[in-house]
């Protein structure tokens, strides 16, 4: 496929995308492969857009085709790599603070420069949905936590608390089990429901214990987590003693900027798209990944909907070059 011709200014781009996981970044190798020149704009770890993505912070992935297991760390590794492999490909781990329509392109602007694109790829992602009980924000990073991969190994044979009933709670419980003495699962519904081979490990696990139709209404210490009190009494009791809480209760999409340039979202906060385009209500605009509103979220999929926004994006300026000819 011969190669259009790109601008010389650095700060001119054909297709941004903000959001440095995995599905941004896939966006922008297979945009390179177009001859698009790319950027991915991604803050870095720690942040709401992270580089590398929340898949960062997951210890294991053994979903991913082509490679039977690998962390989450070493699989947004590769496909960075990937990437820059790509003279056309710059990513760069600054915070997309606004985005504006002009005539004929979006301007992207940071705190250290701003951007010129004819097309925007949202692959923002999500952040965690917080704990709202009392206490759980007075000890956030003094006992709550929302990483159990990053912070596990601060709580090495103590005991802590999990909250959430999901593939992903049951992965950090997981985690957690390596390093801690007792994990408690506390669920509000029925039963736990993650990936039948997790389920497995989960039950098999001798320092693991699910505690469901539960909610954990309090949180309670003094310089950290001390123990929860719980709304149903286990084992005789209302308070448990632990000496930390993992949440992992899902998260929300970052679907603000979106919003701003008038991009249809959902109740749930998700950025409506047409799930065969990776396309949004807004001409020139993309979703893909975590951020949109495919009900199946996993990495390969969100890669796979960053390439057809990049296909897309493609298309889009091509025709829009034809007819301007």
């Amino acid at each position: 496929m011969e190669k259009k011709k790109i601008k010389e200014n650095e700060l001119e781009y054909d297709f941004i995308i903000l959001g440095a996981g995995v599905t941004g970044l896939s966006a922008a190798m297979y945009g390179a492969r177009l001859g698009l020149k790319s950027l991915v704009l991604g803050a870095s770890h720690g942040s709401e857009l992270p580089v590398g993505g929340v898949i960062t912070t997951t210890d294991i992935v053994e979903n991913y085709p082509g490679f039977i297991k690998l962390t989450g760390t070493e699989l947004s590794d590769k496909i960075r790599d990937h990437a820059l492999s790509y003279d056309l490909v710059k990513i760069k781990e600054e915070k997309a603070e606004s985005v504006e329509k002009k005539k004929d392109s979006f301007v992207v602007k940071t705190k250290k420069d701003v951007y010129d694109s004819k097309t925007i790829l949202f692959a923002t992602g999500t952040k965690w949905k917080k704990l709202d009980v009392k206490g759980s924000k007075e000890f956030e990073n003094k006992g709550v936590a929302y990483c159990a991969l990053c912070d596990a190994v601060l709580f090495k044979g103590k005991t802590v608390a999990l909250v959430g009933g999901s593939d992903s709670a049951a992965k950090d419980a997981l985690v957690l089990a390596e390093h801690v003495k007792k994990v408690y699962i506390i669920y509000r519904g029925e039963q736990i429901h993650p990936e039948p081979i997790n389920m497995a490990r989960v039950k098999a696990a001798k320092n693991i214990e699910i505690i469901n139709k539960t909610n954990i209404t309090e949180i309670k210490g003094d310089k950290s987590v001390k123990s929860i009190v719980l709304d149903r009494e286990f084992n005789g009791k209302n308070e448990l003693e632990v000496q930390g809480v993992f949440v992992a209760i899902g998260h929300i999409p970052l679907s603000d900027l979106a919003k701003s340039l008038g991009v249809k979202i959902n109740t749930k906060g998700e950025i409506i798209m047409d799930h065969k385009t990776s396309e949004t209500n807004v001409e020139g605009i993309y979703a893909a990944g975590d951020v949109a509103d495919k009900p199946f979220k996993q990495a390969i999929t969100g890669v796979a909907e960053g390439c057809t926004a990049a296909y897309s994006a493609f298309e889009y300026i091509t025709k829009k070059e034809v007819r301007s000819t």
